[in-house]
């Protein structure tokens, strides 16, 4: 054996100890490589830096670059797109067959690969060539904010029963930044999109805890739990918290429950992307530098844990009455309750009542509790303002914000004068109802004889006001960023992949037969409005008598004549997500309870009747059970639902 072979053997054999160490986070061998690349994206490139690799095979890395610090996006993706296209040309040449009179870059990128690499390998990594950030500079940044919230998120993960070595996933996700944003929408250290987010936290204009490091950590151990007891092992688990569970249990079906190899290597689901590839291979190279800091990060001290005090608040007040009580600033409040929305700081929302104000003890001589309690009566209020006007977040619908404050999107369109495709942008304001009509501009008549036309001058619209205080140089503002996994700038960015239902374990596909499995909420009417085709087609398809319905769990064939699966596809998720957005504008999960079912039970009646959860619900607790054959001493699963807090 040579030296060589005995120094891979002696990895193998290191690495199988420490796979068996915890098996409930395994590293298969032939994945060694990627999670080996992951490290190193996370503790030796910076921001600065990065490498093109093969997006595939994570081990072959073809060169690193490096940019001057404050380098432009344009100057960097212009050279990033050069280098690129060099190595494309290599591989085409070598792909042709060319091993001889090689130059001295075809050499260098023939040894990345395996001795005997055929051509038809070669032709493949063409369009395979990847350009990935390094994270180095981040992922310390991640380490040190960390310490401020570790020791909860540990205690809260021990509570729900997942593992703790999984708060090592917000340095996946968004370095522990607090104020990290994502173009799709998603937000806070856990990056929860808006839909998922609803299920287990209050998010909309007045709270969106999704921004609060400790409502979210609840949260986001409540979704790891869920993710884990449909799949079934962490892997998959921590794979579905990217991809969602739907695509997950597709990979699972398709390939087993286990083979973490195959899916990660050979699944090609419709959005099953690089991202969702990699994200528990990145999750697995986050925990080892989380774990080894100090041999990645020597000397480096976290951020210690403040010691807070909270405290609900008996009825609704305005942020300024708040702080002038306390005796605190408005910055002060604002960085410590990060989940109180821009409406609270402008003065068109008051504090809601019931909300639970965080501000760390040092602050007050006695406790917050008794200055809270000392608050005049006057400065109390018991209700909240009326909404006036939204302003549109990243990721919002129209019909979104419609069901929000329970009005019609031609209502909306109407007060907006929006155009016919009725298309928002982030970061604009829609006046609401409360506000009434907009001012409208008129000229007034022309004189006689005719003069020069001043057209009247509208009274101006209400203006909302400014925040009370601009952040500070010590507090961070909001960050736009892309996941941690993309890599290329934003002409070339491959995002994490964001599925509308991630939390949904149903499968909303079409199958390769044209035929799907019927959910709850569907009818044979909505299919044939998502394939534009009359009703009466499908019956003829299936065989199904005029008037009868279509049974949860069955399958039906489609007629793709004039829409093709994918559109279907989309129709049929963007349905779904309508109906569980409206639910969870009002309720809210907040734990699971088990039922043994008992001779002559209905899971329908049980689901309706005792637990109060729609059956769509209940079927997404327990996607494998068979709702026509339930029989007696059968286990099935709840979620413990609660109704919202006012606004």
């Amino acid at each position: 054996m040579t030296s060589k072979s005995r120094f891979w053997c002696l990895i193998c054999l290191l690495f199988l100890g420490v796979a068996g160490a915890d098996e409930r986070f395994p590293q298969p061998a032939e994945l060694q490589p990627d999670v080996d690349f992951w490290v190193s994206i996370f503790s030796r490139y910076t921001t600065n830096q990065g490498v093109l690799h093969d997006n595939r095979d994570l081990g072959i890395v073809y060169e690193r670059i490096d940019f001057e610090a404050g380098q432009s996006q344009r100057a960097r993706a212009r050279r990033i797109a050069e280098r690129r296209d060099r190595l494309r040309a290599v591989l085409r040449s070598l792909a042709g067959g060319k091993r001889e009179n090689l130059d001295a870059e075809e050499s260098r990128v023939l040894t990345l690969w395996p001795d005997g690499v055929s051509n038809e390998t070669l032709a493949a990594a063409v369009g395979r060539v990847r350009y990935q950030q390094g994270l180095k500079d981040r992922f310390r940044q991640g380490l040190i904010r960390s310490g401020r919230w570790r020791s909860y998120i540990e205690g809260q993960f021990r509570e729900l029963g997942v593992p703790i070595e999984l708060a090592a996933l917000p340095h996946v996700e968004s370095s522990y930044n607090p104020n990290a944003r994502s173009n799709v929408g998603a937000s806070g250290i856990w990056q929860f999109t808006r839909s998922t987010g609803r299920r287990f936290m209050r998010v909309d204009h007045v709270v969106d805890e999704r921004n609060d490091p400790f409502a979210a950590t609840r949260a986001a151990g409540q979704l790891l739990a869920y993710n884990y007891s449909i799949a079934g092992n962490w892997p998959m688990a921590i794979t579905a918290y990217n991809h969602g569970l739907g695509g997950v249990r597709r990979a699972m079906r398709e390939y087993g429950d286990t083979a973490y190899v195959d899916i990660f290597r050979k699944y090609n689901g419709r959005t099953f992307g690089f991202a969702s590839r990699n994200f528990y291979l990145a999750f697995l190279a986050a925990k080892h530098v989380d774990q080894n800091a100090d041999q990645y990060f020597p000397n480096l001290v976290a951020d210690l844990p403040t010691q807070f005090e909270e405290v609900a608040l008996p009825a609704y007040i305005s942020a300024e009455d708040l702080t002038a009580s306390l005796g605190v600033t408005a910055a002060q409040l604002r960085s410590h309750n990060p989940g109180l929305q821009a409406t609270i700081w402008q003065g068109s929302k008051h504090v809601p009542k019931g909300f639970e104000v965080r501000l760390p003890a040092s602050l007050f001589d006695t406790s917050m509790a008794d200055a809270i309690s000392g608050i005049p009566p006057v400065s109390w209020q018991n209700e909240q303002l009326p909404d006036l006007f939204h302003r549109i977040a990243r990721g919002e619908t129209l019909s979104e914000i419609a069901e929000t404050y329970g009005t019609r999107v031609s209502t909306l369109v109407a007060l907006n004068g929006l155009g016919s495709s009725n298309r928002i942008r982030a970061g604009e304001e829609l006046r609401l109802p409360a506000a009434g009509p907009a001012p409208t501009v008129t000229a007034p008549p022309p004189a006689t004889p005719p003069a020069t036309t001043v057209a009247a001058t509208p009274p101006p619209p209400p203006v909302m006001a400014a925040a009370t205080t601009a952040p500070t140089d010590s507090e961070e503002v909001d960050e736009i960023t892309p996941s941690i996994m993309a890599g290329d700038l934003p002409a070339d960015l491959p995002r994490t992949t964001q599925t509308a239902l991630l939390s949904d374990p149903s499968d909303y596909t079409v199958g390769e037969d044209g035929s799907i499995e019927v959910h709850p909420l569907e009818t044979l009417g909505h299919y044939a409005d998502w394939l534009q085709i009359r009703t009466q087609r499908l019956r003829d398809l299936n065989g199904l008598k005029f008037g009868a319905p279509v049974e949860v769990g069955h399958r039906i064939r489609l007629d793709l004549g004039s829409v093709d699966a994918k559109t279907f596809e989309a129709r049929r998720v963007a349905y779904h997500r309508a109906q569980q957005d409206s639910f969870f504008r009002n309720n809210v999960i907040t734990g699971i309870t088990e039922h043994v079912i008992r001779s002559g039970e209905s899971i329908w009646i049980l689901s309706l009747r005792q637990y109060k959860v729609p059956i769509w619900l209940f079927r997404q607790y327990n996607p494998e059970l068979d709702l026509h054959s339930v029989r007696p001493g059968t286990v099935v699963r709840f979620p413990v639902m609660a109704a919202r807090a006012e606004s």
